[in-house]
């Protein structure tokens, strides 16, 4: 096709002759010209092709291999995924789905959401699923009981051409540690509340990193005042030891010490306290130790 020479037409002329201009172009290219330059080229189908073969053909093996990645990556993943039509039935699922869902791929498919997630009827994930199929509208949030009484699931919703993606995520120990937080801090508070008990925050070198009002106040100095300082040199010198040794039993066992103890005031009094020592577990070491101090006579 190459070695063909082109026929010249104005685009006026094309327009009025198309049909001719058309027949022509199965022998050899017709080139359209706009006020004297060529613009455009008419070809044959089967001269199209053959230009178009190779390109067309690597595109099309691009793209096959691109969807057959996506799918292997969604199907390694760990969170569950699910692809629903624009009628709310499952399309598709990956293992990590079905092993939320206790069921297989092919049992999924074609299942109505519905009947794989049992509370979803009324919850607001519903009303959610239908913005997402009516309008594309995205959602990420955190949802309980839409599996299983008391299961907290992270959920994500994306739209597709099909319908929506939905991927979940099992984050009820979160939701059990940051309620655990709660119900700790609030603790604190009711300590703190109370007046009487003073409290101590320690790291692993023995060093009060915090300290309550109540603790200061026993001691009669402000919280910067003992700041850095060791929790032992806040003992009397014959209770010293006693409590180091109990804080390293702490430290390597990690379980709770209480003994009795002796903290001298700024007049040089020594009080007697009783001390609860608990450790401060990280997610990979210890944090320190948290020490609960009250008179004696409490």
């Amino acid at each position: 096709m190459a070695a063909q020479e082109p026929q010249r037409v104005s685009a006026a002329d094309f327009i009025r002759g198309f049909a001719n201009w058309r027949m022509q172009s199965a022998r050899k290219p017709v080139v359209v010209t706009h006020h004297g330059k060529d613009a455009h080229v008419l070809i044959s189908l089967d001269d199209y092709r053959r230009l178009d073969g190779d390109t067309a053909s690597e595109i099309s093996a691009k793209a096959n291999a691109l969807q057959g990645s996506l799918a292997g990556l969604v199907d390694s993943i760990h969170d569950a995924v699910l692809v629903i039509d624009r009628q709310a039935r499952i399309a598709a699922a990956n293992p990590a789905a079905c092993d939320l869902l206790c069921s297989s791929a092919a049992g999924l498919t074609g299942t109505g959401l519905a009947a794989a997630l049992p509370g979803l009827d009324g919850s607001l994930l519903s009303h959610r699923l239908s913005r997402l199929l009516d309008h594309r509208e995205r959602f990420s949030g955190d949802i309980p009981g839409i599996l299983r009484p008391r299961q907290w699931l992270r959920v994500d919703l994306v739209p597709v051409p099909l319908g929506g993606a939905i991927i979940l995520r099992d984050v009820s120990d979160v939701m059990e540690d940051c309620a655990a937080g709660d119900a700790r801090n609030a603790l604190v508070a009711a300590v703190d509340v109370h007046g009487g008990i003073g409290h101590a925050r320690i790291s692993v070198r023995e060093t009060v990193t915090a300290a309550n009002d109540a603790l200061t106040a026993m001691i009669g100095v402000d919280a910067t005042a003992i700041r850095r300082v060791r929790f032992s040199a806040l003992l009397a010198i014959g209770q010293r030891q006693a409590f180091v040794e109990a804080l390293e039993e702490v430290f390597r066992t990690g379980d709770p010490v209480r003994l009795g103890s002796g903290i001298v005031t700024r007049e040089g009094a020594i009080l007697p306290v009783t001390l609860a020592i608990v450790e401060m577990r990280g997610a990979y070491a210890s944090d320190g130790a948290i020490i609960l101090v009250t008179p004696a006579a409490a």
